[in-house]
Order: C-alpha cells, then sequence, then structure tokens
C-alpha cells in the first residue's frame, strides 16, 4: 500500500519515465558509492568470485560497475526499454533478465551480494522483494538497500518531495490529509512509498536477516564514493574532518545541529547493509 493507503501499481517502463535513469555519469557515479559500502561492509577491495544480482538494474550502469569490479553480475527489471538498452552495452560482461523483485529466477542460497538500490520505494510489495532477496542470497551474503527517508530534514522543513507531486511537507503529512488531498483533484498521489529509519530496519528484520548496519552518503559531487556509518562515534569523526554534508542547502545548514545518535532519523536517505544469517 502506499502512504494514502491506495494501491500501488507496477512502474514498467521506468527508463522512459525518469530520465535520471540514463544519465550515465550520475548512475556510475551512484555505482561508486554502493561499492564502497559492499567493500566495507565485507571488508575487502574487489569483488572477485562472488555472485551479485543488482534487483532494478533499469539501463544497467550499477550492474555494469559491479562486474567491473569483478563480480559474476546478473540484472533484473520489469523495464523492457531499460533491458534493452543494458543488454545492447553490457551483455558482454553482465547476464540480464526480465523478471520481477518477489519472483527471482535463481536458486536458493545462490547470491553472495544483492543491490537494491532505491527500488524498494517503488515495487508493489517491498515485503515480498526483501523475502525473495533473502531467499537467493548465500547463508553469509549480503544485501545492499537505500532509499529515500520519510522523514529527511529537507522534507520536514518544508521541502518538495518528488515522490509525492513535488508537494511539500509531502512525504510527512498524515495519510488521512493525503487521501483528503488526492479527493479533492489528485495532489498527494504518491509515485512511490517513503519510509522512516525505524520503520525501514524493522523491515528487514522482519524478513528474517539477522542484521541491518545503516550508513550516510556524503552526496556532493567532490566525494563521490564517501561514505559514513551512522554509529555516533562515526558521524562525530566524519564532522571533525569536515566530509557529512547534505544533499540541499537546508541539510546542510541544519544537519550539524543534529546530535550524532540522531543522525540515521533524519539524513537524506537511507542505506542499510543487511547480512543473512541462519
Amino acid at each position: 500500500m502506499t502512504p494514502d493507503g491506495s494501491s500501488r501499481e507496477e512502474q514498467l517502463a521506468y527508463s522512459e519515465l525518469m530520465g535520471a535513469m540514463l544519465d550515465e555519469r550520475k548512475r556510475r557515479q551512484k555505482a561508486q558509492k554502493i561499492l564502497a559500502v559492499v567493500r566495507h561492509a565485507l571488508g575487502r577491495d574487489d569483488l572477485a568470485g562472488l555472485r551479485a544480482l543488482d534487483v532494478g538494474c533499469s539501463a544497467g550502469f550499477i550492474a555494469d560497475e559491479l562486474a567491473l569490479a569483478g563480480a559474476h553480475t546478473t540484472g533484473v527489471d520489469i523495464d523492457e526499454p531499460g533491458l534493452v538498452a543494458a543488454r545492447e552495452r553490457f551483455g558482454e560482461r553482465v547476464e540480464f533478465s526480465l523478471a520481477r523483485g518477489e519472483a527471482l529466477p535463481f536458486e536458493d542460497g545462490s547470491m553472495d551480494v544483492v543491490v537494491f538500490n532505491h527500488i524498494y520505494e517503488h515495487v508493489v510489495d517491498p515485503d515480498a522483494v526483501l523475502a525473495d532477496i533473502r531467499r537467493v542470497l548465500k547463508p553469509d551474503g549480503t544485501m545492499y538497500v537505500s532509499t529515500k527517508n520519510r522523514y529527511a530534514m529537507k522534507y520536514l522543513v518544508g521541502g518538495p518531495d518528488e515522490h509525492i507531486d513535488n508537494m511539500r511537507f509531502g512525504s510527512v503529512l498524515p495519510r488521512p490529509v493525503l487521501r483528503v488531498l488526492r479527493a479533492l483533484g489528485g495532489k498527494g498521489m504518491p509515485r512511490a512509498m517513503l519510509h522512516s529509519y525505524r520503520h525501514l530496519r524493522h523491515m528487514i528484520l522482519s524478513s528474517g536477516f539477522r542484521s541491518a548496519d545503516s550508513y550516510w552518503a556524503a552526496p556532493e559531487m567532490r566525494m563521490p564514493t564517501h561514505y559514513v556509518p551512522t554509529d555516533a562515534a562515526s558521524v562525530r569523526s566524519a564532522r571533525r574532518e569536515g566530509v557529512l554534508q547534505g544533499d540541499s542547502r537546508k541539510t546542510r545548514l541544519l544537519m550539524p545541529w543534529v546530535p550524532a545518535g540522531m543522525v540515521k532519523y533524519f539524513a537524506p536517505g537511507l542505506t542499510f547493509v543487511a547480512r543473512k544469517g541462519e
């Protein structure tokens, strides 16, 4: 269900609706951030010998970077135009399949790493997708999952939410208010689901993952691979080094005043590394 209580619909051909999916420079930059977190979590510099899966791969840039890092990589999506483009460019390095995240065409325990990057908020049944990702992971497998934070500082102080018709306070308005706005003319009709830190962490652990460690990205261009674990000690260290910033002017002004232990609740995005365990 969406935040206003309505049913979700599959977002087919997403690469044709969202031009950012075809922005190679930004997609590869995002991939380098993902790889930085995954390397930190795995305690290794490359992914050689590992099987990696990119769920929601679209045009394939992130999947290609996983392959270039040494992993035997597969990308899946329901975005057929995106998959056509991905196969044309990266088919020699990456396998691509048309498949839904809740019905992954892989054997149990067959993947070492699964990337689920900013897809969680768009799928019809995220719980089912998380469950199937866990199914295909090996017992010591790792999932990277990232999404926008419903209570990001920029939303709390009135920033527009592009996921809900660019409405100010769109992500944090109560569901009854969204229902009324929708009834009055279509405003407040979410195209995606945004969750809080607590909610997403709870859903990951409820899906059977043993742990879920969170990170905060430094989204400015000058540090494309910098991620900071969100424990208080790491946040304090990052602040002393001057590397912890935000993706909007309001965030950059306000986040330095948030206590280190609370940063994870108000950061622009939510990033978790979850371990399957048995």
